[in-house]
């Protein structure tokens, strides 16, 4: 774990890793900064280092931004709906939003939504746009540029599917992921965010970033996260690795944790059966020997990532500031590798 946070320029300047088989948290372990720098040069292409007593040390309990894993709790909610009939897992996402005209007129599924396979293409300006009117013209108006069927990783894909939740439950996101997920399961430290005491990100900054905020922390990193007021389908979620262990647990368990139930077994099945529903399944390019036999999970910008392998009864959640003090192209080789000694531990 240190090795991911040393050096001049680490892997990320801070990281948790939790990994645990059925209830027993088998590796719970922090390692470097949650926030080292207070500013990027980019004439020195480095860090501006805050002094040492400034710092402030990754924890266990440390809230990250979660980036793309708050797909998952969208997917989540929208099996959910799926479980109670109030949403069909083929029907067309013009049935319940005929408005949005583009989506309609191509016969967008709610299932090509969850897999990645509308051919919406991976993301829209929506930072850009003067005003949310302006927003939700151009999600209204925008049609499939890739093949339907075929995947193609879209953040667009999860917004379309929080506003089908939004009509149809009409409840807000941020309101159906507390009351349908986070509040049942006990998670008291993953919501949508403003986040007191979460890991920095990012000295956002163009060229290298699509809007001028500064350097971040506990607001979304995300530009069209944010542009979109912080609770959006594809990113906006902060949380702790111990609330996402819990969140492992429950789905390992068919649903359940406790005494609660966020989903019956059949469903959650569903949600992780190749080609999986907002997971992604066997991915050996971060799930390392993990994937192969059902493995499933997904990666967040920030540096972030979570595998659960049902096969083994197993999880691994990984959070980590990779963007602090700026982003860089992204590398997964070591969530890869940490992937496959939890395998290798458990043979």
């Amino acid at each position: 774990m240190h090795a991911l946070t040393a050096a001049d320029r680490p892997w990320a300047a801070g990281a948790v890793l939790l990994a645990g088989r059925g209830p027993v948290i088998a590796v719970a372990e922090a390692a470097g900064w949650a926030v080292r720098y207070c500013a990027y040069d980019p004439e020195t292409d480095a860090g501006v280092e805050l002094p040492p007593d400034a710092r402030v040390p990754a924890t266990v309990d440390t809230p990250f931004d979660l980036a793309s894993l708050t797909k998952l709790f969208t997917s989540v909610a929208a099996v959910q709906q799926i479980e109670r009939g109030t949403l069909g897992m083929d029907a067309r996402v013009g049935d319940y939003l005929p408005d949005f005209h583009a989506a309609a007129a191509h016969g967008i599924t709610v299932r090509q939504l969850l897999t990645h396979t509308s051919g919406l293409r991976p993301e829209l300006p929506f930072h850009d746009c003067p005003d949310d009117a302006t927003r939700l013209a151009l999600l209204r108006a925008e049609a499939p540029t890739g093949q339907p069927g075929r995947y193609r990783y879209s953040d667009l894909n999860m917004l379309l599917l929080q506003s089908v939740l939004e009509r149809i439950t009409g409840r807000s996101l941020d309101v159906l992921v507390q009351e349908g997920i986070t509040r049942p399961l006990g998670m008291t430290s993953t919501a949508f965010g403003p986040c007191r005491g979460a890991a920095a990100t990012e000295d956002q900054r163009r060229p290298w970033a699509k809007a001028d905020r500064g350097m971040l922390r506990g607001v979304v990193h995300d530009e069209n996260a944010w542009a979109l007021g912080g609770v959006a389908g594809h990113a906006g979620l902060f949380s702790t690795a111990p609330d996402l262990a819990v969140f492992c647990r429950a789905l390992l368990a068919g649903g359940s944790y406790g005494p609660a139930r966020i989903l019956g077994p059949d469903f959650v099945e569903l949600l992780l059966t190749p080609p999986g529903l907002g997971f992604a399944v066997d991915q050996p390019w971060f799930m390392g020997e993990l994937a192969g036999d059902g493995a499933a999970g997904h990666t967040g910008f920030t540096g972030t990532s979570l595998v659960l392998d049902p096969r083994t009864d197993t999880f691994l959640v990984l959070l980590a500031n990779t963007v602090h003090p700026r982003r860089r192209p992204p590398d997964s080789g070591p969530r890869a590798r940490l992937a496959t000694r939890l395998a290798r531990a458990v043979i």
